[in-house]
C-alpha cells in the first residue's frame, strides 16, 4: 500500500479521545496528535497534573456515564483495554456504538486468527475484543502491537540495585518502539477510511529478541555489563505476588512466558504507515538510558 495514510495536515481539526492517555503509550499519542493540530481529550481512572491543551476526562472506560460524556463531540478513540476479561466492554461498546466515531484499537501481534482459543488470557482478551468491535459494526482499524520496549522501564528498579534482571523468561519477539506504534496510530487516526487496509497492522521492530537480547542492548547503551536470569515459574509467580501485582494479572504473565509460542514475524507496517522503518531497541535503550540510572 502506498504511504497515503501519512498525514500531511489535518482537512479539519480532528477530536480524537485517546483511552490510557496517562500509560507509556497513549502519552506518546497524545503528544504526536497534538503536533498534528487535533483536539484532544484524555480519559484515564486517575486525576494527573493536566497537560496545556488537552481536555482530561477522569473515570473508567466500564463506566457507561463516563464513557458517554467523554464521547461527546469526538471524531476518533485510540482503545486501549486495560482488563483481563472483555465481559465489562459491552457497556463500552453500546456507547460506541451509538457515538459512531471511529474506533483505532490497540491490539496483540500474538493474535491467531485460526485459533479457537489463543495462548494466554492476554492475548484472548485482545482477540475478544476485536471480535466484539466487528460485530456491532463499529469497523474498527486494529493494530496489532508486538512487545513495547518500553515495558522494561519495569526493571528500572532492578537495575539500581543490581547488573542482574532477573523474571520469567519469555519468547522472542520482534520488539517494537513505542514510539512507532504511537506514530502508526497517530497517522491511522488522522487518515480517511479509504486509505486504509481491512486487515489488522502488524507493528513490529526490525529483529527478533529475547530477554537476554534486550538486556545485553540495555547495558551496552548504560556502558553496564548487564545479565538476565531466568526464574523458574513458581519462583517468578511468588515474587510479582510479593511486588504487589493483582493475582489474576501475574497468572496471566506467567500463563503467557509458559504457554505463548515464538514469533519471528517482522513486518513492514510502520514504515507502511509513517513513511519510515521502524527504529531499533538499541536505539530506544540509548534514548532511554537515563531512567535507568
Amino acid at each position: 500500500m502506498p504511504d497515503t495514510t501519512r498525514p500531511a495536515g489535518v482537512r479539519h481539526r480532528s477530536s480524537i479521545l485517546v483511552t490510557g492517555a496517562t500509560g507509556n503509550l497513549g502519552r506518546e499519542v497524545v503528544d504526536r496528535l497534538q503536533a498534528h493540530g487535533a483536539r484532544v481529550r484524555s480519559l484515564a481512572r486517575h486525576r494527573t497534573d493536566p497537560r496545556p491543551g488537552v481536555e482530561s476526562v477522569v473515570g473508567d472506560l466500564t463506566d457507561p456515564t463516563v464513557v458517554r460524556a467523554a464521547l461527546v463531540g469526538i471524531d476518533s478513540v485510540f482503545l486501549i483495554w486495560p482488563l483481563l476479561d472483555s465481559a465489562p466492554a459491552h457497556d463500552l461498546i453500546a456507547e460506541l456504538t451509538a457515538a459512531a466515531p471511529r474506533v483505532v484499537y490497540l491490539s496483540s501481534t500474538a493474535v491467531d486468527d485460526q485459533a479457537a482459543r489463543q495462548s494466554d488470557p492476554i492475548v484472548q482478551v485482545h482477540a475478544d475484543m476485536e471480535a466484539l468491535l466487528h460485530d456491532a459494526g463499529l469497523r474498527p482499524a486494529v493494530l496489532r502491537s508486538d512487545t513495547l520496549a518500553s515495558n522494561v522501564r519495569g526493571w528500572a528498579a532492578q537495575l539500581r540495585a543490581d547488573d542482574v534482571v532477573s523474571g520469567p523468561d519469555v519468547t522472542r519477539t520482534a520488539v517494537v518502539d513505542e514510539r512507532d506504534v504511537a506514530d502508526a496510530a497517530v497517522a491511522v487516526l488522522l487518515a480517511h477510511h479509504d486509505q486504509l487496509d481491512d486487515e489488522p497492522y502488524a507493528l513490529t521492530g526490525p529483529e527478533v529478541l529475547g530477554r537476554a537480547d534486550q538486556v545485553a542492548l540495555l547495558g551496552a547503551a548504560l556502558r553496564r555489563r548487564l545479565r538476565f536470569q531466568a526464574l523458574p515459574t513458581g519462583l517468578a509467580r511468588s515474587r510479582m505476588l510479593a511486588d504487589g501485582r493483582p493475582e489474576r494479572l501475574v497468572e496471566a504473565l506467567i500463563a503467557a512466558s509458559v504457554c505463548r509460542p515464538e514469533s519471528n514475524r517482522t513486518t513492514d507496517h510502520v514504515e507502511r504507515l509513517t513513511g519510515r522503518p521502524a527504529g531499533t531497541f538499541a536505539k530506544w535503550a540509548i534514548d532511554h538510558a537515563a531512567e535507568f540510572s
